[in-house]
């Protein structure tokens, strides 16, 4: 059995605690554990994922309206101290959405600078976990994204989000379709997790898929 076989139950079984909430590079908290980021369009279900991956209702915030998240929010499981020789296992980081032009220029430039800067300049963030709407498939932003990730050597993988939004036949040639979309990208990460954060689907794979990537796996 794999390391992060082992480590899954201890860790995502442990209540999670916000720790910060990052509006620019300078208040990032210092690099320690293996950092997992989610990344995606405005309203695709990021929060909802993490409050699904730590059961803990409410961790993230989550909102009907596009935009919500603006700062890089850190989560770990609670019980650690921070010190050096006490670092939590592993740090979730819920990213601001891309993609909602309907908000203020200046604010989608902060909100996307904020997000290229952490991606290309943090040693500890061991992958990317970018979220598509099961509903509406890759979108030119998210190509942006994969793009960007590509050029920066940063590990990704497809999450398909609210699969339980379409029906059970159109899944498998969704996945195939995303699959496909990806294939020759350099830095994607080959498999796709299909969840549902309402009906609990996917949730375990996507567990041990995060902690085999924290793990340099």
């Amino acid at each position: 059995m794999s390391t992060a076989s082992n480590l899954a139950p201890a860790i995502f079984a442990r209540p999670w605690i916000f720790v910060r909430g990052v509006p620019d590079m300078k208040h990032l908290p210092p690099e320690g554990p293996p950092e997992i980021a989610f990344a995606g369009r405005s309203n695709v279900g990021k929060s909802s994922l993490v409050n699904a991956l730590t059961g803990t209702s409410g961790l993230a915030r989550t909102s009907n309206t596009p935009g919500r998240t603006q700062e890089l929010n850190f989560f770990v499981p609670e019980g650690y101290t921070g010190s050096t020789d006490d670092l939590p296992p592993l740090a979730l980081v819920d990213m601001p959405g891309y993609g909602y032009a309907s908000a203020p220029k200046d604010k989608v430039d902060q909100w996307t600078k904020l997000i290229f800067d952490y991606l290309k300049g943090r040693v500890t963030l061991k992958r990317v976990y970018v979220l598509v709407d099961a509903r509406h498939g890759i979108k030119k932003n998210d190509e942006d994204v994969f793009a960007l990730l590509d050029k920066a050597a940063m590990s990704y993988q497809v999450v398909l989000t609210k699969a339980d939004k379409i029906k059970a036949s159109e899944v498998g040639k969704l996945m195939a379709a995303t699959q496909e979309r990806i294939r020759k990208r350099p830095a994607a990460f080959p498999e796709i997790i299909t969840t549902s954060s309402e009906k609990g689907e996917g949730i375990e794979a996507l567990r041990s898929a995060i902690l085999a990537a924290a793990a340099g796996r």
